[in-house]
């Protein structure tokens, strides 16, 4: 059984209430001095502890998506990563591997609730190989709209996270499906994943020397594979991105450095400057200019303004980066030309309930800034 399985997560429960009934009839058993007494009720605290723990963090990461499978958990996944193609062999840079409906009101075929495809991509000139979700809005699939281009935006979790985690935990496409019908924003496809695209590290979209071409592939190759399969327009204002947490860095960081392939960028609580840490261990390999046009902030300010949108988002109370979200804003008013717009909530922490309260206007946002054409 899976990490994600209900089934665990009841197992779990069940065992937690298990031997929380257990403790509480055997204790008066356990009641005296000697060494397996003493053993008996340190075990069946030790045990209920760990029972209750557990199902804490199974519910916590089936809420959020931290981890897909008890490989990703232990670190030890192995199934996604790195490809080199070296002869160009293959079944092209994507290809659909799976399809599932979207239920909302009124039916779930696709002309009605739109259509989730699960698909790999290989890029084209990083050889990077992940997969992804695409959601097509109802429009795709109805005849009126069979010659027509549609906007694009790529979704991106924050780190470790899940791709499922941005349909089941926050969303996007039921919101982007009720959005159109109420008239707020535009019919838009959808490309969602998680930017580790060589997990466990995390390589904060950087172009690691010697490693991962992370920004090169979400710059060039995705968009390039996505616009090959999908009817997606070929101008350059046709694509947006969004993302949360290490994926809003990410966000920010593509629309500023690629504004001719990202028209707009949102970050949802980003951070401006890539981290190093465990996780995403040297990302640099002692390249100054490298590691100081991964600060934002630095780029801004060392480099001409360059032709985008921004919008980022945080919390008066509840969110760490919300004075550094102040400074962001005023260092680009200052710039001139990038167009900076902002979500400050009042309160709201780091987590999937803020961003669904800010998930609605930043689609309508991003629609508002991109071509179907």
């Amino acid at each position: 059984m899976g990490l994600t399985s209900n089934k665990v997560l009841v197992l779990a429960v069940l065992l937690a209430v298990l031997l929380f009934v257990g403790t509480v009839w055997w204790w008066p058993r356990l009641a005296r001095r000697n060494w397996r007494a003493v053993s008996g009720r340190v075990g069946l605290l030790l045990a209920t502890q760990v029972a209750l723990f557990a199902t804490i963090g199974l519910t916590a990461n089936q809420a959020f998506g931290f981890y897909a499978s008890w490989a990703d958990l232990f670190g030890q996944e192995s199934g996604q990563g790195v490809v080199v193609d070296h002869n160009g062999a293959g079944g092209g840079p994507l290809q659909v591997v799976d399809t599932q409906q979207v239920k909302v009101s009124g039916g779930s075929r696709p002309q009605i609730g739109g259509q989730i495809q699960k698909v790999d991509i290989v890029g084209r000139t990083t050889h990077i190989a992940t997969p992804a979700y695409v959601y097509l809005p109802p429009e795709y699939f109805q005849p009126q709209y069979r010659t027509r281009t549609f906007p694009a935006t790529t979704v991106l979790t924050g780190y470790p996270g899940t791709a499922e985690a941005l349909i089941k935990g926050l969303h996007y496409p039921q919101t982007a499906n009720r959005l159109v019908k109420d008239g707020k924003m535009q019919p838009m496809i959808l490309v969602m994943m998680r930017p580790t695209v060589a997990p466990p590290r995390d390589t904060e979209c950087v172009d690691i020397p010697g490693g991962p071409q992370t920004e090169s592939f979400f710059a060039e190759d995705l968009p390039e594979a996505v616009s090959a399969h999908y009817r997606v327009g070929k101008k350059p204002g046709s694509w947006g991105i969004i993302g949360d947490s290490t994926g809003g860095y990410c966000a920010l960081k593509l629309a500023v450095h690629h504004p001719e392939a990202y028209a707009a960028g949102a970050g949802l609580s980003p951070y401006y400057k890539a981290p190093i840490d465990r996780t995403t261990g040297d990302l640099f390999q002692g390249d100054k200019e490298l590691q100081s046009s991964s600060d934002l902030r630095w780029y801004l300010k060392n480099n001409p303004a360059p032709n985008t949108s921004l919008l980022v988002s945080s919390s008066k109370v509840g969110e760490a980066n919300y004075k550094d979200t102040l400074k962001f804003i005023d260092l680009v008013k200052s710039n001139g030309r990038t167009r900076i717009s902002s979500i400050i909530l009042d309160s709201g922490g780091h987590n999937f309930n803020t961003w669904r309260r800010e998930i609605p206007a930043s689609l309508q946002w991003l629609s508002g800034r991109l071509s179907d054409r």
